[in-house]
Formats: C-alpha cells, structure tokens, sequence
C-alpha cells in the first residue's frame, strides 16, 4: 500500500538526512548550511584560551612539558602545539573556507579528536585520588571550557570526548574513568542529534522565509521600474520615510536628498483635486489615522497635468502604538487621457472636430426643453447641404473629400463663431444651433453668408474646387417645441431648397409639411400603381426631316390616379428613384415597350428612357437582353435613351455598361443634350447613334435676336463630325419645324407632329397613313416663354384645383394637372398672394392645356417659389 511504501522511504532516508543535519554529509536541498560552518572562525579565534587552559594544567598538576631522554614526550608536545595551532589557523584559511561545509566539519572534528588525543597522552596515565583520577578531573575541565567554545555544535564536543576515551582505552584506564567518559559522549551524542534536526528545521524555515522576502523584493523593483505604480511608508508625523525612486525621478523641484523626511501631502499640492465624487482627502485620512483606497489626486510636482491613484493603511506595533502609513500609488494619467479621447469620440466628430450627431442632438434637446420652461429662451436650427460634393469625391477620391470637409468646417465656424453650435450630421450633411431668439432677417442674413462663403473657391491638393450649399431653417417654438419635429421640418426645408435649384435657403413652412405627406402617400399609391397594372405607355413620333416618314416612336409612361387623375412623370418619377422604385418600374417599361413595337409596321424603332439609376447597376445588359429575347425585336429597333447625369459617377463600371449594350446591337442615345454637364471628352468616348437637342433651345429659336439657332447648328455640326443623328425635341409649330430642316437636324420630335398616342391609338393611325408623318399646330410660334416648373391655384366655379406651370410667356403659359378642360373656360390663376392673374383656356390635351391671358403680366414679377410636391 502507499502509506508502508511512504513510510519505507522515509525510514530508508532518515540516516541520510539525520548526516546532512550534523553536517558531515552534503545536503541535496537548496538551503543555506550556514549552521554547520558558521561557528568554525569563532572556535578558531577562542581556541588559544583552550591551549592556554592546557598549559596551566601541566603546572597545576606539575607535569614537565620537556623530559630530557623521551622523545615520545616531546614528540606528543609538538604533536598538540601543531594541531592546536592548525585548529586556530585553518578556518581563517581561504583553502578551508573554499572547502565544502561538510568537508569542513569533517576536519574540524578530526582536528579536535587529535588535539583531545594529543593533551590525554600528554597527562599521562590515571591515578586514582579518591573516586576520580587529577588527570581526568582536568581533562574532563578542559573539555568541559571546550564544549562552551564550541556552543551548540555539540558533535565536535563528542569528537573531543572521543580523544579523551580512545586514550584512555589506549592507557587501560579504570572502568569508573571510561563509563564516565562513554556517559558525556551519549550526552554529548543525543544532544548533537537533537540539536542537528532542530537546526536544520530552523534553517529551512530561515531559508523559506529569506526566498520569500527576496521574490517579494524583486516583485516591488519590478514593479517599481515598470511605471505602473510606486510605494511610500510616513512615519508618525506623516513625513515620507520611503517613496519608490521611480516616482523621484519624474518629479521637478526635488533637492538632494529626495523626498524624504517631506510630507505626503506635499505631492499632492494645495490639498486633494478631488471630482465631485464626494470622498474624503488624504490629508484628512492621515490626521484621523484611518486607511484610504484608490483616491483619485492631481500631482503637484510633476512637469505636466498627471493624476494618480493613493491608496494607504495605518501601522500599528504589536501594542497598539501608531507608527505611521504605508501605501502605494498608480498613474491615472494614461487611463484619464483615454477616458478623454473615448469622450472626445463620442461628443464630436473624428474628422472635423465638429460636434458629432449625439452632442448635437442632447444640445438641441437642451435648447428645446429650456424653450418649454422659459418661452423667452428660444433656438434655431440650420440642416446644411453640400452641392456638388460627390462628384469631388469620385474624381479626386475620399482623402481629398475629407480634406474638403474639414476646410467646410472651419469656414462654417469662422461665421458662425460663438453665436451658435456647429455640428456635422453625417456624409457632407451639417447643422447649426443658434440658442435663443434670433430675429428672422439675422437668420436669414446668416444662411446667405455661409452659402456664400462656403460657394467660395477651394484649393484640396493642389486642385481648386468649387461647391456650394443648400440650407433648410427651422425655430422653437412656432416650427416645433421637440428636438425630432425641428429635425423633421429643417430637413423638409432642405429637401425645398434642393428643390428649388440648390444654392439657396429655404425657411420651414406648413405646405413643405402636407408636401412631404402628399409625397409619401404618392409613393405608396406609386407602389399598388405598379403592382396593379395602373400604368401606361403613349407613343410619341420621331420623324426624319428629310422624308417626313416616322422613323420610330418614344415610350412615354403615364399614370393616372384614381383619385388626382393624370400625374406628371416629371413628379412620380423622382419619387420612384428615392423609394427604390426605379429598378422595377424601368424593367416594366423596357418590357412592354419591346412587345408593343413588335406590332409596328415597317421595322419602325421603339426609344426608352433610362434613369441613371438603372444605367448604374451591372444587370442592365442583361435585363436589355431578356426583353428582347421575350418580344423577339431585333437589336437595333431599340434605341436606349441615356442622360449626362450617367457621366457624374464616371468610371471603368461606366465605359463597361456601354460595352457590354453596345455589344447587343442596340442604339445609344444622348438625351437632352445641352442643358447638363456637357462634355466632348465623354461624347467622342461614348458610343452613341444620336445626340437629342433639349427642347428649350428649340422653342424661342425663331425669335429675333436669339442665339438658339445657332447653338442648334454647332450641336448638329458637331453630331455630324461624330457620325451621329440629331433630334430636335419640342417642335411645335411650323416656323419651328422649317427652322430645324434649315438648320440640317436629321430627326424631329414634337407636338407638331402630333400628341402621345397610346398603344391602339398608333396601330389605328398606322393603318390609316401608315407611317407618313402629318405636321400640325400654329404656323408661327407664340411671343417669348420661360421655362418653369411652378405649382398655382386655380380658380373655376368657386373651385380651387392645383396645376403646374410649365412654361410662361407675357400673354399666356402651358398649364399641367388639369383634364378634359374645354376651349374658353375662363380661370383665375394665382401665382402668388398678390398676383392673381384671369387666362381664358385656348387648347387642351390630355393633362395640358394651353391659356391666353386677359391681359399681359410682366414676368419679372414673377419670383422664384419653393415647388410643391401636392400637385
């Protein structure tokens, strides 16, 4: 069983452990034998009073020390004189000392054991006076002096005793003198063995306790060194009597002798820096001798703004007497910086260093809140815009978009300054809070510098930038009295500034409220729209100015409401490409187009519209492709019209697109040339079949003085340099039509040619004239017209309707909205409140009509106003 194998092992290695206790066997554990040679330099340096001691007894007991005749005798002497004197000389000596302690005491108790034998012989044999012999009363006194040199080291007195016995074995001696001397070296014996384990316990324990203390030694130096923390001890004044060096060194002012005999609170300076936590100071824990943890304090006498951490405990002896503090201390410096940053990061913006989202938000709650309880306190808030901010971001690349906005920022705080909170929302989005009551003209003098000054050139590596910005306003209380109502109509006021033609500001109203939900309603009417096969297509003829022969038609989609009746593409479409609708709606369109102009007679081509959103995704070419592969219309019977605005997001995806349709064999077509971001460098690249002149440059052309023709002339010059078609769209009117065939456009589209048929309307027109073009309309074109897309009221029969005026001139203008209104119903349209103006309707078609004025307005008078989305 184990406990008899353990208890066999512990009796098989006892007597080795009881030789390693004496001491004159080696030890295999690391402790320290310092016990065994540690009394050999004090035996040897008392050793002379034992020689002394043996002299004295050869006169006391009248023994010659010379005997003339008897070499033994002398030889005897010089024997002793010798090892007595090696006894004294030896444990001084480095040979000795370099020796092994148990090589050590082996020689030392052979030393003894000769010394003991050498003066017994010299005594002589036992004569009895009385019950002890005179030689072993001195021998005896002489051993007893050494035993009391020797100290504890009781097995070198049993050594000493065995000299004695071995002589007196040697001279025969009484029976009474050899017990007496087996008795002491029993004695001598036991207590040897006794005080060997007692030692050696002792010795480990010393030894255990002395790793401990140096492991706990080199743990505080470690620690020390490693800048994480520092120690310190006060005595009962509380004046330093320890400070860990480490912390010395990073302290300024410090005379020579360091900081000892200093106060504690001396580091910490004028007192504790406490943060309103409530806790008690150092100095306080130290005059009522009570312990402290982790007390945060600012240091006083370090170069830069540190903090630490000060923990401490009183010390007490073991009677209860005070003796001081004892403590240590942390660097809190790296940690608060931290906390800092983490705080910097979650109030302001990593970028600008504006205030982030979050901050903006809790201080437009604060402004709010402060507006409820105190109506005098109000605030104002500004939703900014950037303009043209993503095309520098795709052609000079994100890095230069961030250096652009930290420049934006800094413009934006240099106007603003104190009066208000500049924050940045998000992408190039920013707002501003003005607390308190600001006047409206103040506000609006404000908005217009920062649009202006933010319109101001930029110079972002090495590049000069220009962009500019629109601005939605909003106030507490009478916009809002929540922080998510001012957002909300702010951002409905930006959406109105966009909307008006950018670069402006726009203060919140309650119509952009009922726009915004007349607009998200029509979103979702947009949607069941879609899903129920609501929608439509006409036809508009494109005719060649050569022949006179249609040549194809445009898809045109038509939606008409249940409940709003016709509703303009140039309003449902926007929404569809915000709400994501686009994608889907695109694909209907492209589908039914394709399959409809498979009826058509005489190969004629088919041209659809694509957004720019669906020109940007990758499964355009497909989705070009499955349409035609489903309606089995050759390739280049679809004509793909595409605006400039594809070219903002130019890239290698861009060139790709128009590989891949260009592959299928489709024709490409520029639409509304003129009016965008007309470039040569994309319209010599891009592999178009015709350029489409926008209509504004054709209506007004005739006009004297108008610079139109000639625009339309370089446009056509220029197609026909690039081997493409031209198509002049918006031709309404004869003298029209003759310009355009003078100005050599291969193609014409517009009402002169007819109004958009639906799907039947063209097979019915088709049978009967085939696709000879018939040209219609007024023979001369109508005084001067602006383009606009402005939202009126009109008034017919105590009726308010909603309509759109799309183009105006001083006699009469283009309304949209309005259905099936017959020629000569009178109207008053009001433009504005106070300009209200009678028209008498001329024309009607579809959704548009065409209205004389009663009399001529001036058109100057006619200032821009923010666009309706209720129409």
């Amino acid at each position: 069983m184990v406990p008899s194998r353990t208890k066999l092992t512990d009796v098989q290695s006892w007597p080795i452990n009881l030789a390693a206790a004496l001491g004159i066997a080696e030890d295999g554990t690391e402790v320290s034998p310092f016990w065994i040679s540690g009394a050999f330099n004090h035996i040897a340096r008392l050793w002379p009073l034992i020689l002394l001691a043996k002299l004295c007894t050869f006169g006391l007991l009248h023994i010659a020390l010379y005997r003339p005749g008897d070499p033994a005798h002398a030889a005897t002497l010089a024997a002793m004189l010798l090892i007595d004197g090696a006894t004294m000389v030896a444990p001084r000596g480095v040979r000795f000392q370099g020796q092994r302690p148990h090589v050590q005491k082996w020689i030392m108790l052979g030393l003894l054991f000769l010394s003991s034998l050498t003066f017994s012989l010299l005594l002589g044999p036992a004569i009895f006076i009385g019950p002890v012999s005179a030689t072993l009363a001195a021998e005896m006194a002489i051993a007893l002096l050494a035993v009391c040199i020797f100290g504890d080291r009781r097995l070198l007195s049993v050594s000493y005793f065995l000299g004695t016995l071995a002589v007196s074995l040697i001279q025969q001696a009484p029976f009474a003198q050899i017990g007496l001397l087996i008795s002491c070296i029993a004695v001598m014996l036991i207590a040897a063995i006794r005080q060997a384990k007692a030692d050696r316990d002792r010795a480990i324990a010393l030894h255990q306790q002395d790793l401990r203390a140096q492991r706990s030694d080199r743990l505080l130096q470690e620690y020390e060194q490693s800048g994480h923390g520092w120690f310190w001890e006060t005595d009962r004044r509380g004046c330093l009597s320890y400070i860990s060096g480490t912390l010395v060194d990073t302290l300024e002012g410090v005379p020579q002798g360091g900081m000892i005999g200093r106060r504690l609170t001396d580091l910490i300076g004028n007192g504790d820096h406490q943060h309103d936590t409530g806790e008690r100071t150092v100095g306080f824990h130290l005059s009522a001798r009570t312990g402290f943890s982790e007390i945060t304090v600012r240091a006083a006498m370090t170069p830069d703004d540190r903090w630490w951490s000060i923990s401490g405990q009183p010390v007490f002896n073991e009677y209860g007497q005070f003796h001081g503090f004892r403590g240590s201390g942390a660097d809190l410096t790296a940690m608060r910086r931290s906390q800092a940053e983490v705080q910097q990061l979650a109030q302001f913006d990593s970028l600008t260093g504006l205030a982030n989202r979050v901050q903006m938000l809790r201080s437009l709650e604060e402004a709010v809140a402060g507006s409820r309880s105190d109506r005098a306190s109000e605030c104002t808030l500004m939703l900014l815009d950037l303009d043209r901010f993503k095309s520098v971001n795709d052609t000079l690349g994100h890095p230069a978009g961030d250096a652009l906005l930290r420049q934006v920022s800094q413009r934006l705080l240099d106007v603003v300054g104190s009066r208000g909170l500049v924050g940045r929302q998000g992408g190039d989005e920013f707002k501003i809070l003005l607390p308190g009551h600001h006047d409206r003209n103040a506000i609006e003098q404000i908005a217009r510098t920062i649009i202006v000054t933010l319109s101001r050139p930029y110079s972002v590596e090495g590049t000069v930038v220009v962009i500019g910005a629109s601005i939605g306003i909003s106030a507490c209380p009478q916009d809002g009295v929540t922080a998510d109502a001012l957002i909300r109509n702010a951002d409905l006021a930006l959406y109105a500034a966009k909307g008006d033609g950018r670069g402006i500001h726009r203060f919140y109203s309650s119509e952009m409220h009922a726009n915004a939900e007349d607009r998200r309603q029509l979103e979702e009417d947009l949607r069941h729209a879609l899903a129920s096969d609501a929608l439509y297509l006409v036809y508009q003829p494109v005719v060649s100015s050569r022949t006179e022969r249609i040549t194809g038609y445009e898809a045109l989609l038509r939606w008409n409401h249940p409940v709003r009746g016709a509703i303009s593409p140039a309003l449902f479409i926007p929404i569809a490409e915000e709400s994501g609708l686009i994608g889907p709606l695109g694909e209907w369109v492209l589908r039914t187009a394709c399959r409809d102009a498979t009826q058509w007679i005489d190969d004629l081509r088919v041209a659809v519209n694509v957004s720019p959103i669906q020109f940007a995704s990758p499964g355009l070419p497909s989705l070009v492709m499955s349409a035609l592969a489903a309606s089995q219309l050759a390739p280049e019977r679809l004509e793909l019209e595409i605006t400039e605005s594809v070219f903002l997001n130019d890239d290698d995806g861009t060139d790709a697109t128009f590989a891949r349709l260009k592959s299928l064999g489709v024709r490409l077509a520029l639409d509304d040339f003129g009016t965008g971001y007309s470039s040569l460098g994309y319209l010599k690249k891009s592999p178009f079949d015709k350029i489409k002149i926008d209509q504004s440059f054709v209506r007004g052309a005739v006009a004297e003085n108008s610079r139109n023709g000639a625009i339309i002339k370089a446009i056509v010059n220029l197609a026909e340099a690039l081997g493409m078609d031209t198509t002049a769209e918006g031709a309404e009117t004869q003298d029209e039509l003759a310009l355009i065939r003078q100005l050599g456009c291969s193609h014409i589209q517009g009402y002169v040619y007819g109004r958009p048929l639906e799907m039947q309307d063209v097979l019915e027109r088709q049978r009967i004239h085939g696709a000879v073009a018939l040209a219609e309309g007024y023979r001369s074109s109508r005084p001067e017209r602006k383009t606009m897309l402005r939202t009126v009221n009109v008034h017919h029969d105590g009726h308010v309707y909603t309509g759109r005026i799309r183009n105006i001139s001083s006699t009469g203008a283009l309304v949209e909205g309005l259905w099936n209104v017959p020629e000569g119903t009178l109207f008053a349209i009001e433009f504005s409140d106070t300009l209200t103006v009678n028209a008498i309707a001329q024309w009607a078609q579809d959704d548009r009509m065409g209205v004389e004025f009663t009399g001529a307005i001036n058109l100057s008078a006619l200032r821009p106003q923010p666009r309706s989305l209720a129409s």
